[in-house]
């Protein structure tokens, strides 16, 4: 009963086999070299057997143009001295002629009867006569002479026929060899084809089984599946850098937003527990509403990071002048850097085209912005600019006058919920720059961080923003 199961089995196994790349590419391989072999035979044929046929008749018609002169000089006569002295030189004994009259008589010639085949006037053909009594294969031309007489010119085909029965039998085993070739050749093709994809695919294979730390190997000849290889391992630590980054937001959540939540909570516990009147627990009420805002703005600023990183405002794309952005950002924060007794210095041209989201750098400049406000002292200096180093690229720089911030700390300050030491007691939730970097990517940039130099001193951070002008 298992013969049928097995049966269908193996005609699956057939199909896949046959629907394979690899039997894809070795059937390709296969028939381009056999069209090779094809054409490498007609050539040989033509080089050969071909040249011999066409020098035999270049030979007959030129013996046929010359009987024809004979003819026209001296009638019958000519034509049968001119054809005796033919004979009489041709050593090989390869000349055929026949000088018939208007009723089909023999003349002159080395044949008995004019041929059957040779009929129609003016034309060539190839047929058996007896030479002599015997039969040989000949290539014949016929041409009327006048007065109904006509005269056949040809030779002796027999060596043309040899050669091209020792060639016809050499191509042919020739193709076989070539066929078996191809064949073999098709299958060391597949298989090469095979072993090469095989470590890719056992490695997807692992991938989709779980195993995130498998990677294909790469062999020394770095050629286009070593490439190929590179960019799957690329892609899975990209995957592997976004899992771990997961986790990181998952568990960073999990910590941030805990407290507040139940900060919240226990506010309204209390109040409802231990309220004396409708002001006390009006006045709980808001301050755990504005907690809740602010756990909210946590949730959008993920979400606009999400959203920046995945590709999805793409859409949004427009142009727009990078100058009225800048403006509009340092309106609104002029006004909040004078109210802390802290002034703002701007700088960039008067137009700074550019295609992207608008309100997505909008944005990411307020986030700069806001942290540059955040960390500088009192009577301090915030500066703004904006410049076109290059046709498609534009960078805007944001420097403070903060405690800046150390070396390993710039390396991790893109990261989500990340916050340096001086900045634990400052409110904020450590997403700020993870938007900034996120934006600037979208953008085809990045966000490079960096002390600000103001005079002969090195103080406080410099944030430079660099986005590229085209989609």
């Amino acid at each position: 009963m298992t013969a049928p199961a097995e049966e269908n089995g193996g005609w699956r196994d057939l199909g896949a086999y046959l629907k394979s790349a690899g039997f894809r590419f070795a059937t390709l391989f296969a028939v381009l070299f056999l069209a090779a072999m094809v054409g490498f035979a007609f050539m040989l044929w033509w080089g050969t057997a071909g040249t011999l046929s066409r020098q035999i008749d270049d030979a007959i018609r030129a013996d046929a143009l010359g009987l024809q002169e004979a003819w026209r000089s001296g009638g019958t006569a000519a034509v049968v001295d001119a054809i005796g002295e033919r004979l009489a030189v041709d050593i090989d004994d390869h000349a055929i002629y026949l000088l018939a009259d208007s009723a089909g008589l023999r003349i002159g010639g080395n044949l008995d009867r004019w041929p059957a085949v040779a009929q129609a006037s003016w034309s060539w053909s190839a047929d058996t006569v007896r030479r002599d009594g015997v039969a040989v294969p000949a290539r014949m031309h016929h041409v009327p002479l006048g007065q109904g007489h006509r005269l056949l010119v040809g030779r002796d085909a027999t060596d043309r026929e040899k050669l091209r029965t020792l060639l016809s039998e050499a191509l042919l085993w020739s193709f076989a060899v070539a066929v078996a070739f191809a064949i073999a050749g098709a299958a060391a093709l597949r298989r090469a084809l095979g072993e090469r994809l095989r470590a890719a695919s056992m490695t997807a294979g692992a991938i989709a089984a779980g195993d995130l730390t498998r990677r294909v190997p790469l062999s020394a000849q770095r050629d286009e599946f070593d490439q190929l290889g590179a960019s799957m391992n690329a892609m899975l630590d990209r995957i592997d850098q976004l899992m771990v980054g997961i986790k990181g937001v998952s568990d960073s959540i999990a910590h941030d937003l805990r407290t507040p939540i139940a900060r919240a909570r226990m506010r309204l516990e209390n109040a409802l527990m231990s309220a004396p009147d409708e002001e006390t627990l009006r006045a709980a009420m808001e301050t755990t509403v504005a907690d809740l805002d602010g756990i909210s703005r946590v949730f959008q600023a993920l979400l606009r990071i999400a959203e920046a990183e995945a590709g999805a405002r793409r859409a949004a794309f427009a142009p727009f002048d990078l100058a009225q952005v800048l403006a509009d950002a340092a309106e609104v924060y002029g006004a909040l850097a004078e109210e802390r007794g802290q002034h703002l210095q701007t700088s960039w041209p008067d137009k700074l085209e550019m295609v992207g989201d608008r309100d997505m750098v909008l944005q990411a400049i307020a986030n700069l912005l806001d942290n540059a406000v955040k960390f500088t002292p009192q009577g301090g200096t915030i500066r703004l600019n904006a410049s076109a180093p290059a046709r498609d690229r534009r960078e805007i720089s944001v420097c403070d006058e903060g405690p800046g911030l150390a070396p390993e700390d710039r390396a991790r300050a893109g990261e989500r919920f990340f916050r340096a030491d001086p900045s634990r007691a400052l409110p904020g939730s450590g997403l700020g720059l993870s938007l900034v970097k996120a934006v600037a990517a979208l953008h085809g940039g990045g966000l490079r961080l960096g002390d600000a130099q103001a005079g002969a001193e090195r103080t406080g951070l410099e944030a430079r923003l660099i986005l590229s002008s085209r989609a």
